[in-house]
């Protein structure tokens, strides 16, 4: 039996803008999907989705999923014909829009193969398996996700053309957040081309945007490594609002983190895909983070307490 681990992830700067070459700061989180694959006598592939979900987020991602799982089999080069596998997903982190749970499933399946069939797969190998397998959800994925669910910690991303830059970022220590779930599923595939009619309607709006989006990343970058928190918080409030502007926010998705702010949060921002999924609230502290969390839970969202930079 194979077993293998994808990350989940949290995007503290730059979704959607990374699409277009602009830099992105993510970090994985505590929870995780695991992955197990056993090869038996027989042909065929059974796929066991056990994972805990946002209630209908499993249903709306089947055949993306079922897409995404031909790709990384194809790609990989799986003989079906001749072996029959049962693959089971499990794990803590929930199946839902925002916190990178395609990307962790792919992941995971991959090492989860690796390991059963002494493939031997490097973390590079993982992170393009599960690049391809991302295509299945988002048509032409950003590559930060399956980046931070293979490598895990905070991660520095950039897209130039093709190539997928890299680099591992290092906090003082970790830090708390929370993340708050609308409980709204979100197709990744619609809301990224709804960027880019727009972006095509409105060039120079949106070069203006992109420009202060570079910016931002880049300064939130030293405020990281400098650990000066509230500046960092600061800018994921500015973050929030370019989301905002490029359409990709929602009525939950602001009332959640406008209730953040006003229960103490240093930042918040909307994280992911947008138009439902998570946000995320940096709250440095124990004290702080429950704080939070029982107040976004009192408001009737689903939360998840974890940390950065681990």
């Amino acid at each position: 039996m194979g077993q293998g681990v994808g990350f989940g992830k949290v995007i503290l700067f730059n979704e959607h803008f990374v699409v277009y070459g602009i830099p992105a700061i993510a970090s994985a989180i505590g929870a995780k999907t695991t992955a197990t694959v056993e090869r038996s006598a027989g042909s065929g592939v059974e796929l066991k989705d056990a994972r805990p979900e946002s209630p209908g987020y499993k249903a709306e991602k089947l055949g993306q999923q079922k897409e995404s799982f031909d790709i990384l089999l194809k790609f990989m080069n799986i003989d079906t014909q001749h072996n029959h596998y049962n693959i089971t997903l499990e794990g803590d982190l929930l199946a839902a829009s925002g916190v990178g749970a395609s990307a962790a499933s792919c992941a995971a399946i991959a090492r989860a193969f690796s390991q059963e069939l002494h493939l031997n797969f490097s973390d590079e190998r993982v992170n393009e398996v599960a690049y391809e397998g991302e295509k299945g959800y988002h048509g032409t994925p950003s590559g930060i996700d399956n980046t931070a669910a293979t490598y895990g910690g905070l991660i520095w991303y950039r897209r130039d053309g093709s190539a997928q830059l890299m680099e591992r970022m290092r906090l003082r220590k970790p830090v708390e957040i929370v993340m708050g779930n609308t409980g709204k599923v979100a197709d990744t595939k619609i809301v990224v081309a709804g960027v880019r009619e727009r972006k095509e309607r409105e060039p120079e709006k949106y070069e203006r945007l992109f420009q202060n989006a570079d910016q931002l990343a880049r300064n939130a970058r030293k405020q990281l490594e400098d650990f000066n928190l509230e500046k960092v918080g600061a800018y994921m409030n500015e973050n929030h609002r370019l989301l905002q502007e490029i359409g990709v926010s929602s009525p939950e998705l602001d009332a959640l983190v406008k209730l953040a702010r006003d229960t103490g949060a240093v930042g918040a921002k909307l994280t992911g895909t947008g138009r439902g999924g998570y946000m995320v609230a940096l709250t440095p502290g124990r004290e702080l983070q429950d704080r939070v969390a029982k107040e976004i839970d009192r408001h009737g969202s689903q939360t998840l307490r974890t940390v950065i930079g681990i």
